[in-house]
Protein backbone atom coordinates (compact mmCIF):
# COMPACT_ATOMS: atom_id res chain seq x y z
CA UNK A 1 0.00 0.00 0.00
CA UNK A 2 1.59 3.26 -1.17
CA UNK A 3 0.89 6.39 0.91
CA UNK A 4 1.33 9.73 -0.82
CA UNK A 5 0.98 13.26 0.56
CA UNK A 6 0.04 15.99 -1.91
CA UNK A 7 0.77 19.43 -0.46
CA UNK A 8 -1.70 21.90 -1.96
CA UNK A 9 -5.36 21.44 -2.90
CA UNK A 10 -5.53 23.72 -5.93
CA UNK A 11 -5.90 22.33 -9.46
CA UNK A 12 -2.33 21.00 -9.66
CA UNK A 13 -2.67 19.18 -6.34
CA UNK A 14 -6.11 17.75 -7.08
CA UNK A 15 -5.10 16.65 -10.59
CA UNK A 16 -2.07 14.95 -9.05
CA UNK A 17 -4.32 13.08 -6.60
CA UNK A 18 -6.69 12.16 -9.41
CA UNK A 19 -3.92 10.79 -11.60
CA UNK A 20 -2.53 8.76 -8.69
CA UNK A 21 -5.79 7.01 -7.80
CA UNK A 22 -6.66 6.43 -11.45
CA UNK A 23 -3.33 4.82 -12.28
CA UNK A 24 -2.67 2.86 -9.07
CA UNK A 25 -5.57 0.97 -7.44
CA UNK A 26 -3.64 0.58 -4.19
CA UNK A 27 -2.46 4.12 -3.49
CA UNK A 28 -3.83 6.21 -0.58
CA UNK A 29 -3.54 9.98 -1.00
CA UNK A 30 -3.73 12.68 1.64
CA UNK A 31 -4.23 16.15 0.12
CA UNK A 32 -2.85 18.67 2.61
CA UNK A 33 -3.49 22.41 2.55
CA UNK A 34 -2.58 25.13 5.02
CA UNK A 35 -6.07 26.60 4.54
CA UNK A 36 -9.14 24.83 5.96
CA UNK A 37 -10.78 25.15 2.53
CA UNK A 38 -9.85 23.25 -0.66
CA UNK A 39 -9.53 24.34 -4.31
CA UNK A 40 -6.69 26.88 -4.06
CA UNK A 41 -6.87 29.63 -6.69
CA UNK A 42 -10.18 28.32 -8.03
CA UNK A 43 -11.71 29.45 -4.73
CA UNK A 44 -9.40 32.37 -3.95
CA UNK A 45 -8.13 33.59 -7.33
CA UNK A 46 -10.94 33.27 -9.87
CA UNK A 47 -13.02 36.46 -9.94
CA UNK A 48 -16.37 36.07 -8.13
CA UNK A 49 -18.33 37.09 -11.22
CA UNK A 50 -16.77 34.27 -13.27
CA UNK A 51 -19.23 31.63 -12.18
CA UNK A 52 -18.48 29.26 -15.06
CA UNK A 53 -14.81 28.96 -14.14
CA UNK A 54 -15.62 28.76 -10.43
CA UNK A 55 -17.90 25.82 -11.19
CA UNK A 56 -14.72 23.82 -11.76
CA UNK A 57 -14.83 23.34 -7.99
CA UNK A 58 -17.43 20.63 -8.56
CA UNK A 59 -14.96 18.63 -10.67
CA UNK A 60 -12.23 19.05 -8.06
CA UNK A 61 -14.71 18.08 -5.36
CA UNK A 62 -15.35 14.73 -7.03
CA UNK A 63 -11.66 13.88 -6.72
CA UNK A 64 -11.46 14.94 -3.07
CA UNK A 65 -14.48 12.76 -2.27
CA UNK A 66 -12.81 9.67 -3.78
CA UNK A 67 -12.66 6.82 -1.26
CA UNK A 68 -8.84 6.71 -1.45
CA UNK A 69 -8.32 10.47 -1.16
CA UNK A 70 -8.45 12.34 2.14
CA UNK A 71 -8.53 16.13 2.45
CA UNK A 72 -6.63 17.51 5.45
CA UNK A 73 -6.94 21.29 5.60
CA UNK A 74 -5.31 23.54 8.15
CA UNK A 75 -1.98 21.70 7.88
CA UNK A 76 0.99 24.01 7.43
CA UNK A 77 4.25 22.59 6.13
CA UNK A 78 7.66 24.19 6.53
CA UNK A 79 8.96 26.86 8.89
CA UNK A 80 7.28 26.79 12.30
CA UNK A 81 4.94 23.99 11.23
CA UNK A 82 5.22 20.36 10.12
CA UNK A 83 8.80 20.04 8.86
CA UNK A 84 9.42 18.71 5.37
CA UNK A 85 11.60 16.02 6.94
CA UNK A 86 8.74 14.82 9.18
CA UNK A 87 6.32 14.72 6.26
CA UNK A 88 8.78 12.58 4.37
CA UNK A 89 8.87 10.15 7.32
CA UNK A 90 5.07 9.81 7.39
CA UNK A 91 4.57 9.06 3.67
CA UNK A 92 6.26 6.98 1.02
CA UNK A 93 6.20 10.02 -1.27
CA UNK A 94 5.36 13.72 -1.03
CA UNK A 95 4.30 15.87 -3.99
CA UNK A 96 4.56 19.63 -3.46
CA UNK A 97 1.96 21.63 -5.40
CA UNK A 98 2.32 24.90 -3.54
CA UNK A 99 1.92 27.35 -6.42
CA UNK A 100 3.57 30.76 -6.72
CA UNK A 101 2.50 32.81 -3.73
CA UNK A 102 4.47 36.03 -4.28
CA UNK A 103 3.77 38.80 -6.77
CA UNK A 104 6.44 40.44 -8.87
CA UNK A 105 7.33 44.00 -7.93
CA UNK A 106 7.88 46.99 -10.19
CA UNK A 107 11.10 48.02 -8.43
CA UNK A 108 10.42 51.75 -8.76
CA UNK A 109 10.45 54.67 -6.29
CA UNK A 110 7.20 55.12 -4.35
CA UNK A 111 6.02 51.55 -4.86
CA UNK A 112 5.36 51.15 -1.12
CA UNK A 113 3.28 54.31 -0.70
CA UNK A 114 -0.17 53.85 0.87
CA UNK A 115 -2.66 53.23 -1.90
CA UNK A 116 -0.18 51.12 -3.89
CA UNK A 117 -0.93 47.40 -3.77
CA UNK A 118 -0.32 44.24 -5.68
CA UNK A 119 -3.28 42.88 -7.63
CA UNK A 120 -2.70 39.69 -5.62
CA UNK A 121 -3.60 41.54 -2.42
CA UNK A 122 -6.66 43.13 -3.98
CA UNK A 123 -7.89 39.79 -5.35
CA UNK A 124 -7.35 38.16 -1.94
CA UNK A 125 -9.51 40.87 -0.35
CA UNK A 126 -12.49 40.56 -2.68
CA UNK A 127 -12.13 36.75 -2.71
CA UNK A 128 -12.23 36.50 1.12
CA UNK A 129 -8.81 34.92 1.48
CA UNK A 130 -8.19 34.65 5.23
CA UNK A 131 -4.69 36.16 4.82
CA UNK A 132 -6.09 39.29 3.14
CA UNK A 133 -5.19 42.59 4.75
CA UNK A 134 -7.87 44.85 6.19
CA UNK A 135 -10.20 46.90 4.02
CA UNK A 136 -9.13 50.35 2.80
CA UNK A 137 -8.21 49.81 -0.85
CA UNK A 138 -10.88 52.15 -2.17
CA UNK A 139 -10.83 54.77 0.57
CA UNK A 140 -10.50 58.22 -0.98
CA UNK A 141 -9.85 56.84 -4.46
CA UNK A 142 -11.36 58.48 -7.53
CA UNK A 143 -8.92 57.28 -10.18
CA UNK A 144 -7.10 53.93 -10.38
CA UNK A 145 -4.15 52.68 -12.40
CA UNK A 146 -3.76 48.95 -13.05
CA UNK A 147 -0.25 48.13 -14.25
CA UNK A 148 -0.34 45.07 -16.50
CA UNK A 149 -2.31 43.72 -19.44
CA UNK A 150 -2.94 40.10 -18.50
CA UNK A 151 -6.15 38.39 -17.39
CA UNK A 152 -5.61 39.27 -13.71
CA UNK A 153 -5.29 42.94 -14.68
CA UNK A 154 -8.54 42.65 -16.65
CA UNK A 155 -10.20 40.95 -13.65
CA UNK A 156 -9.35 43.69 -11.16
CA UNK A 157 -10.25 46.39 -13.69
CA UNK A 158 -13.64 44.77 -14.26
CA UNK A 159 -14.33 44.34 -10.53
CA UNK A 160 -13.47 48.02 -9.93
CA UNK A 161 -16.06 48.97 -12.55
CA UNK A 162 -18.79 46.57 -11.48
CA UNK A 163 -21.87 47.77 -9.61
CA UNK A 164 -23.23 46.28 -6.40
CA UNK A 165 -26.28 44.86 -8.18
CA UNK A 166 -24.04 42.76 -10.43
CA UNK A 167 -21.77 41.57 -7.61
CA UNK A 168 -24.42 40.85 -4.98
CA UNK A 169 -25.35 37.42 -6.48
CA UNK A 170 -21.70 36.29 -6.19
CA UNK A 171 -19.96 34.79 -3.14
CA UNK A 172 -17.96 38.00 -2.58
CA UNK A 173 -17.59 38.80 1.15
CA UNK A 174 -19.98 41.42 2.45
CA UNK A 175 -17.25 43.89 3.45
CA UNK A 176 -15.82 43.93 -0.08
CA UNK A 177 -19.27 44.20 -1.65
CA UNK A 178 -20.17 47.16 0.57
CA UNK A 179 -16.87 48.91 -0.17
CA UNK A 180 -17.25 48.44 -3.93
CA UNK A 181 -20.86 49.64 -3.76
CA UNK A 182 -19.67 52.86 -2.09
CA UNK A 183 -16.64 53.26 -4.38
CA UNK A 184 -16.07 56.66 -5.98
CA UNK A 185 -13.62 55.30 -8.57
CA UNK A 186 -14.85 56.42 -11.99
CA UNK A 187 -11.62 56.47 -14.00
CA UNK A 188 -9.57 53.27 -14.44
CA UNK A 189 -6.41 53.08 -16.53
CA UNK A 190 -5.08 49.65 -17.48
CA UNK A 191 -1.53 50.17 -18.73
CA UNK A 192 0.99 47.95 -20.52
CA UNK A 193 4.63 48.66 -21.30
CA UNK A 194 4.38 46.90 -24.67
CA UNK A 195 1.85 46.92 -27.48
CA UNK A 196 -1.56 45.35 -28.05
CA UNK A 197 -0.16 42.45 -30.07
CA UNK A 198 1.87 41.38 -27.01
CA UNK A 199 -0.85 41.76 -24.38
CA UNK A 200 -1.54 38.58 -22.41
CA UNK A 201 -5.27 38.90 -21.83
CA UNK A 202 -7.62 36.54 -23.63
CA UNK A 203 -10.20 37.93 -26.03
CA UNK A 204 -13.09 36.62 -23.95
CA UNK A 205 -11.85 38.49 -20.87
CA UNK A 206 -11.15 41.61 -22.91
CA UNK A 207 -14.65 41.69 -24.43
CA UNK A 208 -16.20 41.54 -20.97
CA UNK A 209 -14.95 45.07 -20.33
CA UNK A 210 -17.07 46.33 -23.20
CA UNK A 211 -20.19 44.70 -21.74
CA UNK A 212 -20.02 46.47 -18.36
CA UNK A 213 -23.09 48.63 -17.62
CA UNK A 214 -22.64 52.39 -17.52
CA UNK A 215 -18.96 52.10 -18.50
CA UNK A 216 -17.10 53.49 -21.51
CA UNK A 217 -14.01 51.69 -22.80
CA UNK A 218 -11.62 54.16 -24.41
CA UNK A 219 -8.64 53.29 -26.61
CA UNK A 220 -6.41 55.75 -28.48
CA UNK A 221 -5.91 54.57 -32.07
CA UNK A 222 -2.66 56.54 -32.36
CA UNK A 223 -1.26 54.63 -29.39
CA UNK A 224 -2.32 51.29 -30.88
CA UNK A 225 -0.65 52.23 -34.16
CA UNK A 226 2.74 52.37 -32.44
CA UNK A 227 2.64 48.56 -32.59
CA UNK A 228 4.15 47.42 -35.93
CA UNK A 229 1.67 44.51 -36.05
CA UNK A 230 -1.39 46.68 -35.53
CA UNK A 231 -1.81 47.86 -39.13
CA UNK A 232 -1.56 44.32 -40.51
CA UNK A 233 -2.11 41.66 -37.83
CA UNK A 234 -2.52 38.82 -40.36
CA UNK A 235 0.77 37.18 -39.36
CA UNK A 236 -0.17 37.07 -35.66
CA UNK A 237 -1.65 34.05 -33.88
CA UNK A 238 -5.46 33.99 -33.93
CA UNK A 239 -5.83 35.08 -30.29
CA UNK A 240 -3.75 38.24 -30.83
CA UNK A 241 -5.61 39.01 -34.06
CA UNK A 242 -8.93 38.83 -32.22
CA UNK A 243 -7.63 41.12 -29.47
CA UNK A 244 -6.60 43.72 -32.02
CA UNK A 245 -10.00 43.51 -33.71
CA UNK A 246 -11.71 44.25 -30.38
CA UNK A 247 -9.37 47.14 -29.61
CA UNK A 248 -9.80 48.55 -33.12
CA UNK A 249 -13.56 48.57 -32.63
CA UNK A 250 -13.31 50.45 -29.35
CA UNK A 251 -10.85 52.96 -30.82
CA UNK A 252 -13.33 53.76 -33.60
CA UNK A 253 -16.31 54.24 -31.28
CA UNK A 254 -16.91 57.68 -29.75
CA UNK A 255 -17.16 57.86 -25.93
CA UNK A 256 -20.76 57.78 -24.70
CA UNK A 257 -20.26 59.92 -21.61
CA UNK A 258 -21.13 57.14 -19.17
CA UNK A 259 -20.52 57.23 -15.43
CA UNK A 260 -17.32 55.16 -15.45
CA UNK A 261 -14.48 55.07 -17.93
CA UNK A 262 -11.85 52.40 -18.57
CA UNK A 263 -8.84 53.55 -20.58
CA UNK A 264 -6.59 50.91 -22.13
CA UNK A 265 -3.07 52.28 -22.55
CA UNK A 266 -0.01 50.80 -24.25
CA UNK A 267 3.71 51.53 -24.60
CA UNK A 268 3.95 53.14 -21.17
CA UNK A 269 6.40 51.93 -18.52
CA UNK A 270 5.94 53.04 -14.88
CA UNK A 271 9.05 54.72 -13.49
CA UNK A 272 7.80 56.24 -10.21
CA UNK A 273 4.81 56.62 -7.94
CA UNK A 274 4.49 60.16 -6.60
CA UNK A 275 2.88 61.07 -3.30
CA UNK A 276 -0.02 63.40 -2.69
CA UNK A 277 0.22 64.04 1.03
CA UNK A 278 0.61 60.70 2.79
CA UNK A 279 -0.47 58.44 -0.08
CA UNK A 280 0.03 57.83 -3.78
CA UNK A 281 -1.44 60.50 -6.02
CA UNK A 282 0.28 60.16 -9.40
CA UNK A 283 1.99 57.52 -11.53
CA UNK A 284 4.82 58.69 -13.77
CA UNK A 285 5.34 56.69 -16.98
CA UNK A 286 8.00 56.71 -19.65
CA UNK A 287 6.80 56.29 -23.22
CA UNK A 288 8.34 53.17 -24.76
CA UNK A 289 8.84 52.09 -28.35
CA UNK A 290 9.32 48.68 -30.00
CA UNK A 291 12.99 47.69 -30.16
CA UNK A 292 12.56 45.36 -33.15
CA UNK A 293 13.39 42.27 -31.10
CA UNK A 294 10.04 41.75 -29.36
CA UNK A 295 10.84 44.10 -26.48
CA UNK A 296 10.65 47.83 -25.89
CA UNK A 297 13.07 50.64 -25.23
CA UNK A 298 12.61 53.93 -23.39
CA UNK A 299 12.12 57.12 -25.39
CA UNK A 300 12.92 59.70 -22.71
CA UNK A 301 9.40 61.12 -22.94
CA UNK A 302 7.22 61.01 -19.83
CA UNK A 303 3.56 61.18 -18.91
CA UNK A 304 1.77 61.33 -15.57
CA UNK A 305 -1.61 59.87 -14.59
CA UNK A 306 -3.56 60.77 -11.48
CA UNK A 307 -4.28 57.77 -9.27
CA UNK A 308 -5.17 57.34 -5.62
CA UNK A 309 -5.17 53.55 -6.14
CA UNK A 310 -2.43 51.66 -7.96
CA UNK A 311 -2.60 47.90 -8.52
CA UNK A 312 0.41 46.15 -10.02
CA UNK A 313 -0.35 42.98 -11.97
CA UNK A 314 2.96 42.01 -13.55
CA UNK A 315 3.16 38.33 -12.68
CA UNK A 316 3.66 35.84 -9.85
CA UNK A 317 6.72 34.23 -8.38
CA UNK A 318 7.34 31.07 -6.38
CA UNK A 319 8.67 31.36 -2.83
CA UNK A 320 11.00 28.92 -1.06
CA UNK A 321 9.56 26.29 1.27
CA UNK A 322 11.88 25.58 4.19
CA UNK A 323 13.43 22.17 3.75
CA UNK A 324 13.13 22.09 -0.06
CA UNK A 325 15.78 23.21 -2.56
CA UNK A 326 14.90 26.37 -4.49
CA UNK A 327 16.12 28.08 -7.64
CA UNK A 328 15.83 31.83 -6.93
CA UNK A 329 16.41 32.73 -10.58
CA UNK A 330 13.41 30.76 -11.81
CA UNK A 331 11.35 30.84 -8.62
CA UNK A 332 10.91 27.06 -8.81
CA UNK A 333 12.12 23.86 -7.16
CA UNK A 334 14.80 22.11 -9.27
CA UNK A 335 13.43 18.87 -10.68
CA UNK A 336 13.76 16.18 -13.30
CA UNK A 337 10.36 15.24 -14.77
CA UNK A 338 8.83 16.20 -11.42
CA UNK A 339 11.46 14.47 -9.24
CA UNK A 340 13.00 16.96 -6.81
CA UNK A 341 16.74 17.46 -7.28
CA UNK A 342 19.00 18.11 -4.31
CA UNK A 343 22.50 19.22 -5.28
CA UNK A 344 21.79 17.88 -8.76
CA UNK A 345 20.75 14.40 -7.60
CA UNK A 346 17.22 12.97 -7.43
CA UNK A 347 15.79 13.08 -3.89
CA UNK A 348 13.90 9.79 -3.40
CA UNK A 349 10.22 10.26 -2.60
CA UNK A 350 10.07 14.03 -3.22
CA UNK A 351 8.21 15.51 -6.18
CA UNK A 352 6.74 18.76 -7.48
CA UNK A 353 3.85 19.71 -9.77
CA UNK A 354 2.17 22.94 -10.82
CA UNK A 355 3.66 26.42 -10.69
CA UNK A 356 6.39 25.53 -8.17
CA UNK A 357 7.57 23.02 -10.79
CA UNK A 358 7.28 24.98 -14.03
CA UNK A 359 6.75 28.62 -12.99
CA UNK A 360 3.51 30.67 -13.16
CA UNK A 361 2.57 29.81 -16.72
CA UNK A 362 -0.42 28.34 -18.51
CA UNK A 363 -4.09 28.10 -17.62
CA UNK A 364 -5.91 25.82 -15.17
CA UNK A 365 -5.95 22.97 -17.69
CA UNK A 366 -2.16 23.15 -18.10
CA UNK A 367 -1.90 21.54 -14.68
CA UNK A 368 -3.27 18.22 -15.97
CA UNK A 369 -0.34 17.16 -18.17
CA UNK A 370 2.06 18.69 -15.65
CA UNK A 371 0.59 16.53 -12.86
CA UNK A 372 0.51 13.47 -15.09
CA UNK A 373 4.23 13.76 -15.84
CA UNK A 374 5.04 13.95 -12.13
CA UNK A 375 2.75 11.02 -11.27
CA UNK A 376 4.35 8.93 -14.01
CA UNK A 377 7.74 9.54 -12.40
CA UNK A 378 6.38 8.75 -8.94
CA UNK A 379 4.76 5.48 -9.98
CA UNK A 380 7.94 4.41 -11.77
CA UNK A 381 9.69 4.86 -8.42
CA UNK A 382 6.86 3.28 -6.38
CA UNK A 383 8.25 -0.27 -6.02
CA UNK A 384 11.36 1.04 -4.27
CA UNK A 385 9.47 3.67 -2.27
CA UNK A 386 6.86 1.22 -0.96
CA UNK A 387 9.53 -0.98 0.67
CA UNK A 388 10.04 1.61 3.40
CA UNK A 389 7.98 0.90 6.51
CA UNK A 390 5.86 3.80 7.75
CA UNK A 391 4.90 4.57 11.37
CA UNK A 392 1.14 4.23 10.69
CA UNK A 393 -1.77 6.51 9.81
CA UNK A 394 -0.28 10.00 9.39
CA UNK A 395 -3.35 11.81 10.78
CA UNK A 396 -2.71 11.34 14.53
CA UNK A 397 1.00 11.85 13.93
CA UNK A 398 0.31 15.18 12.19
CA UNK A 399 -1.68 16.20 15.26
CA UNK A 400 1.28 15.24 17.45
CA UNK A 401 3.41 17.52 15.26
CA UNK A 402 1.11 20.44 16.17
CA UNK A 403 -1.27 20.45 13.20
CA UNK A 404 -5.05 20.77 13.64
CA UNK A 405 -6.33 19.08 10.48
CA UNK A 406 -9.73 20.04 9.08
CA UNK A 407 -11.13 16.90 7.48
CA UNK A 408 -13.77 16.80 4.77
CA UNK A 409 -16.60 16.99 7.29
CA UNK A 410 -15.13 20.22 8.62
CA UNK A 411 -15.08 21.68 5.11
CA UNK A 412 -18.72 20.68 4.63
CA UNK A 413 -19.50 22.56 7.84
CA UNK A 414 -17.78 25.66 6.41
CA UNK A 415 -19.91 25.34 3.28
CA UNK A 416 -23.07 25.21 5.39
CA UNK A 417 -21.99 28.24 7.40
CA UNK A 418 -21.36 30.22 4.20
CA UNK A 419 -24.79 29.28 2.86
CA UNK A 420 -26.37 30.37 6.15
CA UNK A 421 -24.45 33.66 6.12
CA UNK A 422 -25.64 34.38 2.58
CA UNK A 423 -29.25 33.63 3.51
CA UNK A 424 -29.04 35.99 6.48
CA UNK A 425 -27.84 38.77 4.12
CA UNK A 426 -30.47 38.08 1.47
CA UNK A 427 -27.80 36.78 -0.91
CA UNK A 428 -26.60 33.39 -2.13
CA UNK A 429 -23.52 31.76 -0.65
CA UNK A 430 -21.23 34.36 0.94
CA UNK A 431 -17.66 33.43 1.88
CA UNK A 432 -16.41 33.60 5.44
CA UNK A 433 -13.60 36.16 5.28
CA UNK A 434 -11.16 35.35 8.10
CA UNK A 435 -9.35 32.61 9.97
CA UNK A 436 -11.46 32.90 13.12
CA UNK A 437 -14.80 32.43 11.34
CA UNK A 438 -13.48 29.58 9.20
CA UNK A 439 -12.06 27.73 12.20
CA UNK A 440 -15.22 28.29 14.20
CA UNK A 441 -17.36 26.96 11.35
CA UNK A 442 -15.11 23.92 10.88
CA UNK A 443 -15.22 23.19 14.61
CA UNK A 444 -11.85 21.48 14.48
CA UNK A 445 -11.89 18.40 16.71
CA UNK A 446 -9.61 15.39 16.98
CA UNK A 447 -12.26 13.25 15.32
CA UNK A 448 -12.81 15.74 12.51
CA UNK A 449 -16.55 14.88 12.24
CA UNK A 450 -19.18 17.61 12.40
CA UNK A 451 -22.89 17.50 13.22
CA UNK A 452 -23.36 13.91 12.21
CA UNK A 453 -21.90 14.42 8.72
CA UNK A 454 -20.49 11.13 7.49
CA UNK A 455 -16.72 11.14 7.17
CA UNK A 456 -16.40 9.86 3.63
CA UNK A 457 -12.70 9.16 4.15
CA UNK A 458 -12.93 6.81 7.13
CA UNK A 459 -11.48 3.97 5.09
CA UNK A 460 -7.97 5.27 5.77
CA UNK A 461 -6.61 2.97 8.50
Amino acid sequence: MLRVAVVGSGPSGVYTAQSLVQQDPGVLVDVLDRLPCPYGLVRYGVAPDHEKIKSLQQNLRTVLEHDRVRFLGGVRVGAGAVPVERLRELYHAVVYCVGAAADRRLGIPGEDLPGSWSATEFVAWYSAHPDAVADGYLSGARSAVVVGVGNVAVDVTRILARGAAELSPTDMPQTALSALAASEVTEIHMVGRRGPSQARFTTKELRELGALPDTDVVVDEAELALDPDYADPSALPAAQRRNIEVLRGWAAAPPRGLRRRIRLRFFLRPVALLADGDRVGTVRFERTAPDGRGGVTGTGRYEELEAQLVLRSVGYRGVPLEGLPFDPERGTVPHLAGRVLRAGAVAPGEYVAGWIKRGPTGVIGTNRPCAKETVTSLLEDAPALARRELPGDPLPLLREAGAEPVEWAGWLAIERAEAELGASLGRGVVKLPDWASLRAAAGVTPAGAQDGVRDTHSQHP
